[in-house]
């Protein structure tokens, strides 16, 4: 390497400009690149530009080319896909296209222009720079720059980052994205396995890559799949009979799981595409022996254990298989709504609320009703979810949807705005609060808490949050005696890490929390446990003892253990509760905001008195929680009864039954209550009845 004279590299960029763009199909980590780029742009003293939507918005300009700061790039490392957008562009296809983005860069003063994207957008860089000077001549004879702008820009800097979880890109090792989609497809194979395990299935899973096998090769080492399919290595000649063979041969050695891996671009020796279909033909002959004693009735009657809600139940085996037959009948025969409800309440509902948000069109007519949404308490995720669909749901009802921010806080001190439908946008898979979430209770506040709510005529609130969110809903019911403000319809919605929400069995983000603390603790264990010395796992609870700490725990088995085995400690905290929510938590979250609403919209036509809302009546405010099977709504004031409100816990908690069970697993020396026993339920009785 050459040495040059030392440069401060704070003012190596001042008085430049550069440009950041994504472009192409989206990939994992090409926001970690756009943060990179802005904050280390913005250290090195340069103005740094965001271009929103690729080339396109290149091409169009104005508020598609904004100047980036320092925190407008805050919380985007952890995010998927590209925050600043890309779409595939025509117009910069053409000479005439390329001349107004080189305009839009030029009247910004830009000359530096980062590209992040896969193959064909580097190559369009390239030609935009390889013409920049003919570009200006263009624009300059047009009278759209000056002769002192183009000499200001007379030339265009390029550097490209490759974006593509396809791996395709010659020169590097591994492009932005090509781990994440590694992770994504293993989560998938780690899921399918497990199914295939249990009915003897193989598994033929696809995965992208165009014209390259490196996701599907990877995959396959990585998983052990029986048979990879790659464009860059055809199979050879009468591969269906081999590949029939080494099943055939796996299944007779006691293997009860095949995998095959398919890249979609994969060609066979004469250059025709090898499809799914087709390997799965091949494949059909291979296990059809084993497929067929799967199918085979029971000749006893047997049960199949079933969860429900939150309970886990005996259902008639047979009855399910009639009832599943029935569903494949029904769609045959074109009765698709029967087949929604064949397919279970769960199901059904699922069904339901997507119809209710798949809708974008608010009705013409508007309720004049505002509802305001806050959060409270610590943020968990699953949050954002409920807002998001409490909002659409409230706007397709026709109502005003407010934003409260902060919590209680935020209603005392105004800090309210309307929102659109697209304000909750992406909402779904965000962790945390994006409203802002704090645990002060209003009780403090009321006076300046009823003042807002008449200001911002608001009537009625949902309140999403943990136990503050619980205390907070009864301190308002409490003070509707003294301001006739609070006397409109409020319902809370149990979210929050530790699921202490009196009248609720489960509350949002309860188990993206769980999934948090198995990743973080099993998997350190696992990969332990793989080595000749064991190891234990030891969970506490941080308010179990207040002389049994964690610190005094680890102390004890680190003297203890000394020679014998090791001790780490690991507290998670707060990284329970702001992660990307699990499937579970965002559908729970979904449908609690959604329902919710709903009850808001029909209790409010029960208030409505005189030309106002009026509600002092103790199911105006309710709980909104999951019990056992059903979501139901529970007044805040019948649930102080059952609550312990020294320890913020609900006086009853289901889950306690389960600890028998688990030191059953952990091969302590217990008896097991068997007192209750489960008795046999009827599916069909059940689809009836509901």
């Amino acid at each position: 390497m050459q040495r040059s004279t030392p440069v401060d590299p704070t003012k190596m960029g001042a008085g430049r400009a550069i440009a950041v763009l994504t472009s192409g199909g989206d990939a994992q980590g090409m926001n970690a690149a756009v943060r990179a780029t802005v904050r280390v742009g913005i250290y090195t003293g340069a103005k740094v530009y965001f271009v929103h939507e690729g080339y396109q918005g290149l091409v169009d300009g104005g508020d598609n080319i904004r100047q980036a700061t320092w925190e407008s790039v805050s919380m985007m490392l952890q995010l998927g896909g590209t925050v600043i957008g890309s779409a595939r562009c025509q117009d910069f296809r053409s000479k005439e296209g390329r001349a107004k983005a080189a305009c839009n860069l030029v009247k910004l003063g830009i000359t530096n222009l980062c590209v992040i994207g896969g193959d064909g957008s580097l190559t369009g860089a390239n030609e935009f720079r390889n013409e920049w000077s003919e570009l200006l001549q263009i624009l300059l004879k047009a009278g759209k720059i000056t002769a002192e702008e183009a000499k200001r820009s007379s030339h265009l800097n390029i550097v490209g980052m490759v974006g593509s979880i396809d791996n395709d890109f010659c020169g590097t090792d591994m492009t932005i994205g090509t781990d994440s989609a590694l992770h994504r497809i293993m989560e998938v194979v780690d899921a399918i396995t497990t199914t295939a395990q249990s009915h003897q299935r193989a598994f033929i899973l696809e995965v992208m890559g165009r014209h390259c096998g490196y996701l599907a090769l990877v995959t396959a080492l990585a998983c052990g799949a029986d048979w990879v399919f790659i464009p860059e290595m055809p199979p050879d000649e009468g591969w269906e009979d081999h590949l029939c063979r080494r099943l055939t041969y796996q299944r007779s050695i006691g293997n009860r799981l095949n995998v095959i891996i398919v890249a979609e671009g994969a060609l066979d020796l004469h250059g025709k595409p090898i499809t799914c279909d087709i390997i799965k033909n091949g494949s059909r002959m291979g296990v059809e022996a084993v497929m067929a004693l799967l199918e085979a009735t029971p000749n006893t009657p047997a049960c199949v254990v079933s969860l429900s809600g939150n309970m886990a139940v005996r259902l008639p085996l047979m009855e399910c298989v009639q009832v599943t037959k029935e569903v494949t009948t029904a769609m045959a025969e074109g009765r698709f709504e029967e087949a929604v409800k064949l397919r279970g309440k769960s199901f059904e509902n699922n069904w339901n609320t997507y119809k209710l948000l798949a809708h974008v069109t608010a009705p013409d007519v508007k309720s004049n009703i505002n509802i305001a949404i806050l959060n409270v308490g610590a943020p968990c995720a699953g949050m954002n979810a409920a807002v998001r669909s409490a909002v659409r749901i409230g706007i397709l009802q026709g109502h005003n949807m407010l934003a409260v921010h902060d919590g209680f806080d935020g209603l005392a001190n105004g800090t309210i705005e309307p929102m659109a439908w697209g304000y909750v946008g992406g909402w779904t898979g965000k962790g945390g609060s994006d409203l802002g979430t704090k645990r002060s209770l209003p009780a403090s506040m009321i006076e300046e808490i009823s003042l807002n709510i008449a200001k911002f005529n608001i009537h009625a609130l949902v309140i999403i949050g943990g136990f503050e969110a619980f205390v907070g809903g009864l301190e308002l019911v409490t003070a509707r005696e003294k301001y006739e403000e609070l006397c409109i319809p409020l319902v809370v919605i149990p979210a929050t890490v530790s699921n202490n929400v009196p009248g609720s069995d489960f509350s949002i983000g309860a188990d993206t929390a769980l999934n948090t603390i198995t990743t973080t603790n099993v998997e350190h264990l696992l990969e332990k446990m793989k080595t000749t010395v064991k190891r234990g796992l030891i969970l506490r609870n941080e308010k179990c003892n207040a002389n049994y700490t964690t610190d005094f725990l680890f102390n004890l088995y680190s003297e203890e253990g000394k020679g014998v085995f090791d001790c780490r400690k690991n507290v998670l905290g707060h990284m329970q509760q702001g992660g990307t929510p699990t499937p579970f938590d965002r559908n729970f979250g979904t449908k609690m905001g959604a329902k919710a609403v709903l009850w808001l919209t029909d209790k409010l036509k029960e208030c409505y008195r005189h030309g106002r809302i009026f509600a002092n009546t103790p199911d105006s405010a309710c709980v909104l929680g999951m019990k056992k099977r059903a979501m139901i709504f529970q007044p805040l004031s019948d649930l102080k009864e059952d609550t312990d409100f020294e320890h913020r816990i609900p006086k009853t908690q289901w889950w306690l039954k389960l600890r028998p069970i688990l030191k059953i697993l952990a091969k302590y020396k217990i008896s097991l209550d068997t007192s209750e026993t489960a008795t046999m339920e009827h599916v069909i009785k059940k689809r009836g009845t509901v």
